[in-house]
């Protein structure tokens, strides 16, 4: 039977978490079990898990979603952004009231920003997601059906 998702070791986290380092100048040391999935999706989930003899199970996710890895780079989920938004020292960009509500809506953000790449999007204390700048754009990626339906 085809696991679905793989347990990381020390050593194949390493390279994710590196990748954080990089996307966000972010040390992490949470103590928690990460499952990748074999569609690059990462989970974290506590360590007791390691109590379940889970070799005759076809799990496809565990615990909280952090995110996917694609072309070396990592695009957090929600939750994945408000753990790891605390930590992050760069490519965090700022919404105003006005902005978030667009954000929430699910629009794009015509936003100059100095940022690149993935970044985490805040708004005051709030972690509220991850967005990709390209082309002056702030690309959106709440889900659908996370979205705010209100209309001014």
């Amino acid at each position: 039977m085809k696991a679905n998702l793989h347990a990381l070791s020390g050593r194949d986290l390493k390279p994710i978490l590196a990748i954080m380092k990089e996307q966000w100048d972010a040390d992490i040391d949470f103590p928690w079990a990460w499952y990748q999935s074999a569609k690059n999706d990462l989970f974290v989930v506590s360590k007791d898990i390691t109590k379940i003899d889970a070799q005759k199970l076809r799990i496809n996710s565990v615990g909280l979603y952090m995110g996917e890895i694609k072309h070396s780079e990592i695009r957090l989920s929600i939750e994945g952004s408000q753990l790891i938004g605390p930590f992050a020292k760069k490519n965090v960009v700022e919404l105003d009231h006005k902005e978030l509500r667009e954000w929430l809506r699910g629009t794009d953000l015509e936003k100059p920003v100095k940022e690149e790449g993935f970044v985490i999007i805040k708004s005051g204390e709030d972690y509220i997601g991850t967005g990709k700048v390209k082309e002056g754009k702030i690309l959106n990626f709440v889900p659908k059906a996370r979205r705010l339906m209100v209309q001014d």
